[in-house]
């Protein structure tokens, strides 16, 4: 966060000194606003210019990239933007040593002058300010998953769902009910393989001992008649 906001006051900074630039001299007391852009690509000539198509054109265009790349905190935009000053500062000092036959820097005011020196560290300032941005975080860039509810829990597990890293039982239990498992009645008599193993004894009679149900009497024969 205070990397974007360093940079971006450096970007900011590099944008007015760039912008401020075309008004002052540039050389032998020309101003910037004096040179057209199309002068850049054909040559420098003595025709005036309008402000609008003058040198403060391509600086105007850089300093609205910085006012986006700041807003969309985009290290790449400002950059460009500082290249953009440069490059068209760039041309136009070769393009005004092929006019003038060469470039000085004279104390009378006869050579290159401090508005050159505003367009090339508004441009400077620009790369810094770029450099000092850290950009957007990855965290705005990652998309966010969406949560998943806890899956239902298999038959054998009811007692420990929700999910717990905390040992013992879980906190919150299952609203199904438990699955009931058969008792275990011993080793399976038909079974070969459980034949051998020793049987439960069997149940008690639950009936009174004491006093046994009587068995019903035999039916009684009918007399035959002869």
């Amino acid at each position: 966060m205070i990397r974007n906001v360093l940079g971006s006051l450096v970007a900011l900074a590099g944008a007015a000194s760039a912008v401020l630039s075309p008004f002052r001299d540039w050389y032998a007391g020309r101003a910037g606003q004096d040179y057209r852009v199309e002068d850049l690509f054909g040559g420098i000539t003595a025709a005036e210019s309008g402000v609008l198509v003058s040198m403060l054109l391509p600086f105007l265009a850089a300093a609205l990239l910085v006012i986006v790349g700041v807003v969309l905190r985009s290290r790449l935009v400002v950059a460009l933007a500082g290249l953009v000053v440069l490059g068209f500062t760039i041309l136009w000092m070769v393009r005004q040593g092929q006019a003038a036959g060469s470039l000085v820097v004279a104390g009378d005011g006869s050579g290159l002058q401090v508005g050159v020196v505003n367009a090339l560290a508004g441009g400077l300032l620009m790369l810094i300010g770029a450099l000092l941005m850290s950009g957007r975080g990855r965290r705005g860039r990652r998309e966010r998953r969406p949560v998943e509810p806890y899956a239902a829990p298999a038959a054998d597990q009811v007692d420990t769902w929700p999910p717990t890293q905390e040992p013992g039982m879980s906190v919150q239990t299952s609203p199904w009910p438990e699955p009931e498992v058969d008792p275990y009645t011993g080793p399976d008599p038909h079974d070969p393989r459980t034949r051998s193993y020793p049987q439960a004894p069997p149940e008690a009679d639950p009936r009174d001992p004491v006093h046994p149900p009587h068995r019903p009497p035999p039916p009684k024969s009918s007399p035959s008649g002869d």
